[in-house]
């Protein structure tokens, strides 16, 4: 891709993607390479800066992640954080030791940088005292900085909290700047991506949708492409961007599994149907009673995943068959996905489908396809956007693969499965109404394999309880509940109550991951 672009070398630290994404906050492009990337290598990609992360280790252990003293004189503008920081000062003649005291979190910090006419600490708000608060994470500290370098902050415990040598384009900071806690940090990052490596911050979505259809246009040429499309966000952007490239050498085949929520089938049939503003071809499979046969007395939440995932496959692989050969199989792995797999240079790497637990094995291909596989969540959602998706479609309720499987305890039954559809959709529709932002975090019904007695006009019920589930989060690693209004969760439980045949008895599930997780089942 001809643009420009910030590396960031990974050296193990858990901040690596957010780092990533504070750049491309900036609109400018950033990828995530390896530590073990040789200087040659990455001058070969011509980057207009170079970020070295954090990492659990110590610059001065034999056996620590490292990098060619080299890097440091490419002429590239390079900015280390904390670990990155401490090899930057190790490689270059600095001393790094043991902390007599560790930091860890919020952090008083003095700017010196904003007094001293630091192009990386320009317009950072400071009072007189140049004091401000970072965030910390650390229990090795630069004791001496290199010849050549300045401090430009410090801390009660850090003599040397950043550093920079300015001739020679050498930053580091010992705080983590792309975490919010440090609020200057942005501000910082800013800097040095605009100014010091003097990108223009002209990337965005829209061009990123005109490169990528061109160079997808160009490797498939007439090639056929297969694409199985779960109706998630993310396949269906990867249909989408395929159909806008390649048209009808794209086939898309949805299965339906019987497992999704209320009219989802449908809704994703109008958008990718013959009806839809795509032109592609989409097959759809309604395999719900198939599914249900295979999952029925099934009542372990694992069992019914790897049940579901060997299914889908099953369906997955007789479509293709009926379609032949085909050129790639396309895959909607996203920027996360190629991280997290522990191969972000850029080498293949397969993503097992959405709905499924691995490729399938008897598909005729020759390659894989994956166009989103450099951006973030939000990024692909942007690109959804860009290419005309509607906007509940882009912007759906997280779902997982095994669909209402894993939020059904108990044995799975179309009755059931009709219960949480339709409670679902309510529970969805009142949390609109009230105003409720579900962007940020999951909000979902599930049912109890719990029944109960109750009491409806003059009879009496014996039937199951809904449990809401809303939950809060940034990263899904926690979570907590959210705090929906009273007056929202009371109408929620009488339309449910009301209208929802089989329930009489509502709950809202309170518990916090850990130590449960988002999903109920």
């Amino acid at each position: 891709m001809d643009k420009e672009r910030i590396i960031v070398l990974d050296f193990g630290g858990q901040y690596k993607q957010l780092i990533a994404r504070r750049v491309r906050e900036c609109n400018v492009y950033c990828e995530i390479l390896p530590y073990t990337r040789k200087p040659a290598e990455i001058l070969a990609m011509h980057p207009k800066g170079i970020i070295l992360t954090g990492g659990p280790n110590s610059v001065y252990a034999d056996d620590s992640p490292t990098c060619d003293p080299a890097l440091f004189g490419l002429g590239i503008p390079v900015l280390g954080i904390c670990y990155g920081s401490q090899l930057m000062a190790h490689k270059l003649g600095g001393k790094v030791e043991t902390a007599p005291v560790s930091e860890y979190g919020s952090t008083k910090i003095v700017l010196d940088g904003v007094n001293t006419g630091s192009k990386l600490f320009r317009d950072i708000p400071v009072d007189a005292t140049a004091e401000s608060v970072c965030w910390m994470s650390h229990t090795d500290y630069i004791a001496a900085p290199p010849r050549g370098f300045k401090v430009t902050a410090h801390t009660d415990s850090c003599p040397v909290a950043a550093m920079e040598d300015s001739g020679s384009r050498l930053y580091a900071v010992q705080f983590h700047p792309e975490v919010v806690h440090t609020p200057f940090g942005t501000q910082l990052l800013k800097n040095f991506v605009l100014d010091i490596c003097g990108c223009t911050g002209s990337w965005k979505m829209s061009s990123y949708v005109e490169t990528t259809v061109r160079e997808l246009r160009e490797r498939i040429g007439d090639g056929k492409v297969l694409l199985g499309l779960s109706g998630g966000v993310d396949s269906s952007v990867a249909a989408a961007l395929l159909a806008r490239a390649v048209g009808k050498q794209l086939t898309c085949v949805f299965v339906d599994h019987g497992l999704l929520r209320k009219n989802e089938g449908d809704e994703v049939e109008a958008v990718f149907g013959a009806d839809g503003p795509f032109e592609l071809n989409f097959v759809r499979v309604n395999a719900q009673e198939r599914f249900y046969i295979k999952l029925a007395g099934i009542t372990d939440p694992e069992m019914k995943r790897k049940i579901i995932g060997a299914e889908f496959i099953n369906v997955f692989e007789e479509e293709a068959r009926k379609i032949g050969q085909v050129d790639f199989l396309a895959q909607g792995t996203i920027y996360p996905d190629v991280v997290e797999s522990g191969t972000g240079n850029g080498g293949a790497v397969i993503k097992s489908h959405h709905n499924v637990g691995g490729l399938p094995e008897h598909v005729d291909f020759k390659e894989i396809v994956e166009p989103l596989r450099m951006l973030f969540k939000d990024e692909v959602r942007q690109t959804g956007l860009e290419l005309g998706l509607p906007r509940h479609l882009v912007y759906r309720q997280p779902f997982p693969g095994p669909g209402l499987g894993v939020r059904i305890v108990g044995d799975i039954t179309a009755e059931k499965v009709r219960i949480v559809q339709e409670a679902d959709a309510i529970f969805r529709e009142e949390l609109e109404k009230g105003g409720i932002d579900t962007g940020k975090g999951q909000f979902f019904a599930a049912l109890t394999n719990m029944r109960s007695v109750g009491v409806m006009g003059d009879g009496r019920t014996y039937d199951y309880a809904v449990a809401l589930r809303g939950v809060l989060t940034s990263d899904f690693m926690t979570a907590e509940a959210a705090e929906i209004p009273w007056s929202v969760l009371q109408t929620c439980m009488t339309r449910i109550i009301n209208e929802v045949k089989g329930v009489n008895r509502v709950l809202y599930d309170l518990t916090s991951k850990p130590p449960g997780t988002i999903e109920l089942e």
